[in-house]
Formats: C-alpha cells, structure tokens, sequence
C-alpha cells in the first residue's frame, strides 16, 4: 500500500459534503485509496455485471439496501444512479454518505455536474507521484522510471512494462473508449494513439495529426477530446495576456504517465529511451505530470500553463497563477549548459511583475543561478512546496 498525498484531503471533504466524486486513470488506486480510506464504508463495484442491472433495473431498491451509504465504483457504469442519489442524501441530510469513483471524467462529471450539484466534492486521483514512491524506487534512474511510469500495480506486482501497457491498451483503451463513442476500427484508433505518443510535449496540430492517420480533422478533435476523457493524454494551455497578442494559442500535447507513452513507441528498455530523439519530450512530459499531480493531489485545480510566443521564446511551464506563477524551464540533460536560461530570462524581461524561476533537469546537484533554482526531479515536490508557502505566505 502506497501513502497518497489525496488521502487527508478526501476524509477531510467527507466532512463536509454529501458525496465525494474521485476520478482518475483505471489502475490509478481510486479504489484503493477509497477503501483505506473508509475501511468501514460498504463496497460496491458495479463493474459487476450482476450488480449493475440490480443498480440499473431497481435503482432506487439497490441504495435502500445500503442505508449507510457505500464506496460505489466506476460510477459511469449505472450513469442513471446519480439522479437517485440527489434523492437519498437530500433525504439523509448526513455527510460522507457515499463515495463515488470513475474512470471517463467527462462522462462521471456530466452526471454528476447535473445530478449532484453543490452536493459533492470533486478528486481527481492520478497515477503515482514522485513524493509518493517508496525508498527503494526512487534510486533507479529517471529513463527507468520514465520507461516504466508510476501505475501503483506495476509496482507493486513488479510487473514487466511492456506487458502491463499492452494489456492497459487492450482493456482500458479500446474498450472503455469504445464505450463512449463508436470507433469503427481499432487499427487506425491505435495508429492515431500511437501517433499521439509521438507527439508528447508538442503544439497540438489536429490536421497533422489527422492526415498521418488517415481520419479526418474531425475525427481527429473527437478522438482528442475520447483520450481525454479517459485519462489518457491531457492538453496543457497556452499562457493567455490581453496585452500579448504575439503568444500562441495552441494546447501541448502530454500523456498522464510516461510509461504508457513509451509502451505506444515501442520503447522496451532504458538503452533505448536513451538513444530515443524523444527523450527530450518524454522527459518534459514526466516533470508537467509530476507538476499536474502535485496540485490535483492536493485537491487544487489544475492552473499550470507554457509560454511561447510566435518568434520562438518559450517557457516549458508556468506552475501558479498570475503574478503567483513560478516559470520552469524544463531540460532532459544531465549538465546544465548557459543556453538553457533563455526562454526563463526573456519571461523576466516581459513579465517583471512575476519573480523567482526554475530550472528542473536530468541532473542531481541543486543550486541557485542568476535568480534560478536549479534542482534535479527528485527536488521538484519540494520545490514547488516551498512556492506555494511563499504564495500563501
């Protein structure tokens, strides 16, 4: 059993709504997590066939027969349920009541949104942070992880990565993708995934993308917004100033983990990664993550952001918000070289409101440049930490 950082958050929040909503990736540990938790809390996983026409045909029969409320898993599966619950807990009056996980945040969120309105509390629980790795799996090298990426299973079980992707392909991607809109044939969706995979830490460009799959631009944005929804990729936005109308305006293409990525591009092993001309963009989609998990695991919203401008200048991340916002400039080399200061520099001159700015890179030694904290990966947590106290402070 892995500690997780949402754990004090999602008890905290059961205290004070209804129902908790916990979406994330399958494989994340919601379930887990959850049942840790709560450990005195009824378990339902209406993944079951059997419990799910009962939660289907019978809805409001199946909640009398949890009075005390209950954990219901991959809530998506009984969509309808939502109605009913708005019934029972305006009835119950009583906080921590149920607890509800799901695997398609667009799809969970819809219901909820309409059904469970200021009566839940929204989590969303992501694969493994860097902070919430034991010891002993935190000395491997960063490509290792990388290769591997940070599914509580994988670790748990030491499952061989190649495989645990392979099979997470087959049953989390095209089947519950399917699930949410009809795609016809498999090959080109996979193709089109793959694709993506060979995309990460870049401009998001549909026609591009469209036309190496052979799907249309349209197919192409429902397909983006399907890997999406089922926390596969995620989009990170461009820095938007009203007074900067030179910035660009297209979303970065990440994945939620590394290691899936790598399982797309056929990356086995971590000679390979090394050699890998995407190694670089792998790197930069493993910190944005690391970055992503440190908010959302915190119960916070998202807020990170790049910066580019349409003469080249760009800042690989903007963690915070406003004037709050820390630029990181991210860099997959071991050695710092003076070139990496660029794009960090240029922010400052456009931006001299904001202060303070990062460097995180491949190496280990953590030092102070120009007004840049330099730190390795393992020291981004505590980086972005002690920022969010001086926020605060």
């Amino acid at each position: 059993m892995y500690k997780r950082t949402l754990e004090p958050i999602l008890v905290s929040l059961a205290k004070q709504y209804p129902v908790l909503t916990i979406t994330g990736p399958r494989q994340s540990g919601k379930t887990t997590l959850c049942r840790e938790a709560f450990p005195r809390k009824a378990y339902v996983n209406l993944e079951n066939p059997d419990t799910r026409r009962l939660a289907t045909e019978d809805p409001r029969g199946f909640l009398a027969n949890i009075p005390d409320g209950a954990i219901l898993d991959e809530i998506q599966r009984a969509p309808q349920l939502a109605s009913y619950l708005q019934e029972v807990v305006d009835g119950e009056r009583r906080n921590g009541l149920f607890i509800l996980t799901g695997s398609q945040q667009f799809e969970v969120m819809t219901r909820i949104s309409q059904s469970l309105a200021g009566r839940t509390a929204v989590l969303k629980l992501l694969p493994l942070s860097l902070e919430e790795l034991p010891r002993e799996l935190k000395t491997g090298s960063i490509d290792r992880l990388m290769l591997a990426g940070l599914y509580p299973r994988l670790h748990k079980e030491k499952l061989e990565p190649a495989r645990f992707y392979g099979d997470y392909m087959e049953t989390c991607i095209e089947r519950d993708l399917r699930q949410l809109v009809a795609v016809k044939d498999l090959n080109v969706f996979e193709r089109f995934v793959r694709l993506c995979a060979g995309r990460v830490g870049g401009l998001l460009n549909l026609h591009s993308l469209g036309n190496d799959a052979g799907v249309s631009h349209t197919t192409a944005r429902a397909w983006i917004t399907l890997l999406q929804a089922g926390y596969i990729i995620f989009l990170l936005e461009p820095h938007h100033a009203s007074v900067r109308k030179r910035l660009v305006k297209t979303p970065k293409l990440y994945f939620y983990d590394t290691g899936l990525a790598c399982g797309l591009l056929g990356l086995e092993n971590e000679k390979q990664l090394a050699r890998d001309p995407l190694r670089g963009g792998l790197f930069e989609n493993f910190v944005v993550a690391e970055a992503l998990k440190h908010r959302l695991h915190r119960g916070q919203r998202s807020q990170l952001a790049f910066y580019r401008d349409n003469v080249g200048n760009e800042v690989d991340l903007l963690y915070g918000h406003g004037r709050d916002a820390l630029p990181i400039e991210i860099k997959a080399g071991a050695t710092v070289a003076s070139d990496y200061f660029k794009g960090l520099f240029h922010f400052a001159k456009v931006f001299p409101e904001n202060h303070g700015a990062a460097l995180v890179y491949a190496g280990k030694q953590e030092y102070l440049h120009q007004g840049v904290r330099i730190v390795g990966v393992h020291g981004l947590h505590k980086l972005l930490e002690s920022r969010q106290a001086e926020s605060e402070g």
